[in-house]
């Protein structure tokens, strides 16, 4: 059995499986089976002693030991094991520090072995530090194939004996104990027309190859299975919830016929137009609406939230919409209020700095259904906060919330409100169909008219001068200018010396009182904050200095440049986001980049996309490919993707081929009844349980 723990398998006991628990989170006989190799080693070539050159490959030699000496040190710590070991074309030393009294006890002069290592040259002598080595019956007769993988390891398993060897040896253990007969896991539908391996034979040649080409198949199956089985259960949900009950919005009323022809700021945009489209089609079906809203810095998602809580309360219903700071949940509260100003809709804002006698008249209006927006952060969650008819809820950049915060929205009807998730963070379609494939997508991909796209520049420290005479012109032209400075978590201290140190030279640069600059950072209190940045906003100030504050909520149309200083330092939807900030109104805006002559290739590459291109989805499929998923999407979200063999990135084919699977075995069978799909549905009943699917198997 293989849920069987890892101790009672042959050659572990007690202290190794100890060890492998702690350092390799490997509990049971399908743990270690799923311990996939991270890379292979071509073992199929063997190389004479004199056909070796200096390089950092390494070689495979089969020849013989022709004498053994100990070499003593100054202590025992120094001591050494050299051979003399030759294969008839030259000699060579292979060399142990610090020899075990096993290894000298075993090592067997003349008779054959193959050795296995990188070879080093010295005085014109090559030698093998600590090879691996069998004699070469052992290697002829020998289980394992002749493409060795590389496991995951650590120092202290190496130190201890447990070893590559050793764990290709208790993996062969498994296959000589359990066969290869596990239950089948893929439905026909998938392993036919692809011709895919059985499930038995893909776990032995990933770990066992006998050739690249069963090893491809193999990677190719194992990959298909993970990728499959995390689109199954997204999509299955994604079924589900549309036959969760939801709320009718059958009705588009006079809160929403009102605001859209007598009271909207502007024209929407086609891309606009469409998704309101979808949101009302969903809200108006009876079930409950699960949908992700994507779209760049400044295409207008607010206006779409707001037309959306319009239709709530057109059916008689309550809206929220929830932040994950006070900053960006003020930004929506002033946006929303001051859009909805000649309308006299209640709206209120609610978070942790609202005082009591305001909390509590809140709390009593949302309960009494007199308050009928309310904008907030997490306090929104707490228990206290009780809607009369919550009817939609809309989050904003949720990857930044847990799924059980999440989920106490959801519990504040009787039924489940609507859902909308806001992201101005663009997704990779890779990465939106493994995070979110159980939700539906809209996306916002068009900016509003007249807004002209931002020119970007990277520019290295020593052109300064080049770059301040550039702002001159700008605040010339009446326009403002930010200037922002990394916060580097590590040192507060020496981020505000970077900021008060930079302040000082514009200040030199750009002299009181003909110019004013303001400050903000994350150590002024809140009410000097605001000062500093209301100073901006009112156009008293023609440049501001910041951290990255001001990534979210500010709005200054007036500003045409954003200047990073540092910006290797950033990452590239930080670098966007920032960006954003600028090109707001009718004027040409610009972002200019500030950077150290020597620059890291990734950080290069992360300049030359940004100056290549504005749009957040290009940028966001480039920060993917440097970062990778679980960094991109934060801690909150990075567990959900830990995939053991498959890589969204290398991988986004496959991940295409496994959704269209998923989705067409749905469509055909929804709750996975019928008797065909037995396994599959039991696999995906473990996966929810287990949350992983290499957890199980057999």
């Amino acid at each position: 059995m293989l849920e069987t723990p890892i101790e009672y398998l042959k050659g572990v006991g007690d202290q190794r499986a100890s060890l492998l628990r702690s350092e390799l989170q490997v509990t049971n006989f399908q743990d270690l089976l799923h311990l996939f190799p991270t890379r292979y080693i071509d073992r199929t070539q063997y190389y004479k002693i004199q056909e070796l050159k200096e390089t950092s490959a390494e070689v495979q030699i089969i020849g013989r030991i022709i004498h053994l000496k100990t070499v003593e040190g100054k202590n025992k710590a120094q001591q050494r094991l050299v051979a003399t070991f030759t294969d008839g074309t030259a000699t060579m030393e292979l060399i142990w520090f610090r020899p075990s009294q096993w290894l000298k006890d075993h090592l067997l002069l003349n008779i054959p072995y193959v050795v296995f290592g990188k070879c080093s040259l010295f005085a014109g002598c090559f030698s093998m530090p600590h090879p691996e080595m069998e004699t070469l019956e052992e290697h002829q007769r020998h289980f394992l194939s002749k493409i060795q993988p590389v496991y995951p390891s650590t120092e202290k398993l190496s130190k201890r004996g447990i070893t590559q060897k050793v764990i290709r040896k208790l993996i062969e253990n498994i296959f000589q104990e359990e066969g290869k007969n596990f239950l089948e896991t893929l439905p026909k539908e998938m392993l036919l027309p692809l011709h895919l391996l059985s499930k038995g034979e893909a776990l032995f040649q990933v770990h066992f190859p006998q050739s690249q080409e069963l090893l491809s198949k193999a990677l190719f199956r194992l990959k298909l299975e993970e990728l499959f089985y995390i689109q199954l259960q997204l999509i299955q949900k994604n079924y589900l919830n549309k036959k969760l009950k939801g709320f009718p919005f059958k009705k588009v009323g006079d809160y929403f016929n009102t605001f859209y022809h007598e009271h909207l700021p502007f024209p929407l945009t086609n891309a606009q137009k469409r998704v309101i489209k979808e949101i009302r089609s969903d809200m108006g079906t009876g079930a409950q609406m699960n949908r992700l809203l994507q779209g760049d810095v400044g295409a207008g998602k607010t206006i779409v939230a707001l037309l959306s809580m319009l239709l709530a309360l057109d059916n008689g219903y309550q809206a929220c919409l929830m932040a994950p700071t006070e900053i960006l949940a003020q930004q929506h509260f002033q946006g929303i209020a001051s859009l909805l100003a000649k309308t006299h809709i209640p709206i209120a804002l609610l978070t942790g700095s609202t005082k009591t006698k305001e909390r509590r008249t809140i709390l009593e209006q949302l309960e009494s259904g007199y308050l009928q927006i309310v904008i907030g952060t997490h306090a929104l969650l707490e228990d206290k906060v009780k809607f009369r008819n919550l009817g939609l809820a809309i989050i904003d950049e949720q990857h930044r919330f847990g799924v059980e915060q999440r989920s106490k929205l959801w519990h504040k009807n009787l039924l489940p409100p609507h859902i909308l998730i806001m992201s101005a963070t663009p997704i990779p379609r890779t990465l939106a169909m493994s995070l979110y494939g159980d939700l539906d997508i809209s996306v916002i991909d068009e900016l509003p008219p007249g807004r002209k796209p931002i020119k970007t520049i990277h520019q290295y420290d020593g052109q300064r001068g080049k770059i301040y005479q550039f702002l001159h012109n700008e605040i010339e032209k009446g326009r403002q200018v930010y200037v922002v400075y990394p916060l580097i978590e590590e040192s507060e201290a020496l981020s505000f010396k970077n900021l008060t140190e930079g302040y000082e030279q514009l200040c030199n640069a750009f002299p009181a009182p003909k110019y004013t600059i303001a400050m903000v950072h994350g150590q002024l209190k809140p009410e000097e904050k605001e000062a500093q940045m209301q100073l901006f906003v009112e156009g008293k100030a023609q440049i501001m200095v910041a951290t990255t504050v001001i990534e979210v909520g500010v709005n200054v149309p007036n500003a045409s440049v954003m200047l990073i200083e540092s910006a290797e330092r950033f990452g590239l939807s930080q670098l966007h986001q920032l960006r954003g900030r600028v090109g707001r109104g009718a004027e040409q805006s610009y972002c200019i980049l500030i950077t150290d002559v020597k620059l890291s290739s990734d950080s290069r590459t992360r300049m030359e996309t940004m100056v290549s291109t504005n749009d957040g989805f290009q940028i966001a499929e480039v920060d993917l490919k440097l970062r990778g998923p679980g960094d991109l999407m934060g801690k909150q979200q990075s567990g959900v993707l830990a995939l053991k063999i498959a890589d969204l990135v290398k991988d986004n084919q496959l991940l295409k081929i496994a959704r269209d699977y998923a989705s067409d075995l749905i469509r055909i069978d929804p709750e996975l009844t019928d008797p065909a799909h037995r396994n599959v549905a039991r696999t995906l009943d473990l996966l929810r349980k287990n949350k992983g699917i290499w957890n199980f198997i057999s």
